[in-house]
């Protein structure tokens, strides 16, 4: 099996649970991912036990046209790296998670006439996987509605693959807390932006940064890379704040968390709903067709979350997250009704479909 995909983390982390799944199911199946040389699966993926090939291939840059002159060329390398490994690994099936790195694979794989599947997170599909869509055995998705972007018949909604690590986390507060060296005795946010970081939630939170300890709420706070610099000198001087570009450990930030400050990223929303936690969302504002919003806003309209726009975060978010903190009530609420969301399982109803229609 190739399971193609990544870039970011809410591609990656679904990829890697599917892996296991198969693995879990079949022991002897052999699995070989491929990605985009830079980014961040090629380190991930060998870090969840699996092997990965590079291929040298960029997306679209949309904030600098002149950055995409060499895109031709290197698509043009990319399939002939793609056929080389098909043509050496030889697989039964070829799965997609998304990412610019699938659209080459799936598309070699499909004109070879391998089982092709993909798995759609978001609300709104991704355009390759739209054009990969008609030719694919079976399209995986998250949500209802996807006859827009792909043949009906083709459909199942599995929901999406959220880790194992998360799913049976039996990590318990003080520990968690204890992880990251704060007070159990205090309230506990966790600030995440995804994977990558967030602009928007981070500067929200270093314009606001003085409340949390003025409200004695403390902070766990994922920062992304561009922002680590910063962050990390704001914890040095305030012993109410751990921060990091990255947490590899995310059950310990979810058992430690009382809230959560978050993207509204599919894979984001999933491991939320079992994560079972308060949540303010703040929505990517420039996500394709606005999907983090409309994510956000499902969750809303069931009282299984808060949501504050990336524009009205700088003077909204903290005071929101200091008066959550503050109101029990609305914390039980918001966490009955997000863990009604959950589904844990969907990892091992993909591999289990995948393994019957190429049986």
């Amino acid at each position: 099996m190739i399971i193609a995909g990544g870039g970011t983390g809410g591609h990656i982390f679904p990829a890697v649970a599917i892996a296991h799944a198969l693995r879990k199911l079949q022991p002897g199946i052999d699995i070989l991912f491929v990605g985009a040389k830079g980014k961040m699966e090629m380190e991930k993926v060998p870090q969840a036990g699996y092997e990965i090939k590079g291929l040298d291939i960029a997306g679209f840059n949309r904030s600098s046209l002149i950055k995409n002159i060499g895109l031709p060329f290197k698509l043009i390398k990319s399939f002939w790296q793609v056929r080389s490994i098909i043509k050496t690994f030889q697989p039964d099936a070829v799965i997609g998670v998304g990412g610019y790195s699938s659209f080459p694979v799936l598309r070699y794989a499909q004109a070879q006439g391998i089982a092709t599947f993909i798995h759609e997170a978001n609300s709104f599909a991704g355009k390759s996987n739209i054009m990969l869509g008609k030719k694919a055995s079976k399209i995986f998705v998250a949500t209802d509605g996807m006859e827009k972007f792909f043949p009906a018949e083709k459909i199942m909604i599995t929901g999406n693959p959220v880790r194992q690590n998360i799913v049976n986390n039996i990590i318990s507060r003080s520990e968690g807390i204890q992880f990251f060296g704060l007070e159990p005795a205090k309230k506990t946010v966790f600030v995440t932006g995804g994977s990558l970081g967030a602009k928007g939630i981070n500067e929200a939170i270093d314009a606001g940064i003085a409340a949390f300890a003025q409200n004695n709420v403390q902070l766990i706070w994922q920062t992304g890379k561009p922002y680590a610099d910063r962050a990390s000198a704001i914890a040095v001087e305030n012993k109410n704040i751990w921060a990091n570009s990255f947490i590899t450990q995310m059950e310990y930030a979810y058992a430690a968390a009382d809230i959560v400050i978050s993207r509204s990223g599919a894979m984001s929303v999933a491991e939320l709903c079992v994560a079972k936690k308060p949540v303010i969302f703040v929505p990517f504002p420039f996500a394709a067709e606005d999907h983090q919003t409309a994510n956000a806003q499902n969750l809303v309209n069931k009282q299984a979350g808060l949501m504050i726009k990336d524009s009205e975060a700088k003077e909204k978010l903290v005071a929101k997250a200091i008066a959550l903190a503050g109101d029990e009530q609305q914390q039980n609420m918001l966490k009955g009704n997000i863990a009604k969301l959950a589904i844990t399982n969907a990892d091992e109803v993909v591999a289990k479909e995948i393994l019957r229609l190429i049986s």
